[in-house]
């Protein structure tokens, strides 16, 4: 590995809205498409780096359609369909279990705002597993036949994200931002917020407080030990990001 002695940029993007979003569903590991308005997100996703400079030489996204298909548009419209592209299960979004396709404000009334907030936003809660069927069929799926200890989670709190995303940051993303390389990563809310989590070394009260909103660039520059120079990193639309990300907070609650 050849290093620069200037890290490189890393860029932030949550995948445009899918169509449980738009229903206001909990998602998790479900393969769900893009809305047309989440396409157009990632069109705007990519004219903001454009605009800003912010070219791509490496991505990283899940293995779930809507980060795919996002980056796929963004990479097209900025003319960088060629660049290597690494998919994982590591940016999966969280293994929401039991959750998985329900609607955000009947579980918000069946459970109250307490339990509510904390299946959605702390660090250690979990809701009930998924059930054993629909877990089989997950574990079935070819994307993760070579998955270790039995394959995919049946739920997934916010630390086990953290525990899947930190070997990937360590091995992967932070090796290739030492060779001075712009890397993307185009992923999922609960896999975003564990990766900020680790690069911004932040405490359980400010990872509940954390929402990233839907189709908004974040991009962080590091020092030459990969220290953000800017805590929390610079979204290319500040103001509009900080607006969609104050509506990620109160999903559910309508």
């Amino acid at each position: 590995m050849t290093t620069t002695g200037v890290p490189g940029e890393l860029i932030l993007l949550r995948h445009g809205q899918s169509t449980t979003n738009a229903e206001g569903r909990f998602t998790g590991w479900a393969d769900v498409p893009l809305t047309p308005h989440g396409e157009q997100q990632a069109v705007r996703a990519a004219w903001l780096l454009g605009r800003d400079g912010l070219v791509p030489d490496l991505v990283h996204t899940s293995v779930l359609r809507r980060s795919i298909r996002t980056a796929d548009i963004l990479l097209s419209h900025l003319d960088r369909a060629w660049v290597p592209v690494h998919r994982t299960w590591r940016l999966n979004e969280r293994q929401y279990g039991a959750l998985t396709g329900r609607v955000k404000r009947e579980v918000r009334g069946e459970a109250g705002p307490s339990r509510y907030q904390a299946w959605r936003r702390s660090l250690t809660e979990a809701p009930a597993p998924l059930a054993a069927d629909e877990l089989a069929r997950l574990r079935a799926d070819p994307r993760y036949a070579r998955l270790a200890d039995g394959g995919p989670p049946a739920v997934e709190s916010l630390a086990d994200i953290v525990a899947r995303v930190t070997p990937y940051w360590a091995d992967v993303l932070a090796a290739q931002l030492l060779t001075g390389r712009t890397v993307l990563v185009v992923a999922h809310g609960n896999a975003l917020r564990a990766l900020v989590a680790v690069l911004d070394r932040l405490t359980e009260r400010e990872v509940e407080n954390l929402n990233i909103p839907t189709g908004a660039p974040l991009l962080y520059r590091f020092d030459a030990a990969l220290r953000p120079t800017v805590r929390g990193g610079r979204y290319a639309e500040p103001a509009a990001a900080r607006a969609a990300a104050e509506a990620v907070a109160v999903e559910g609650h309508d």
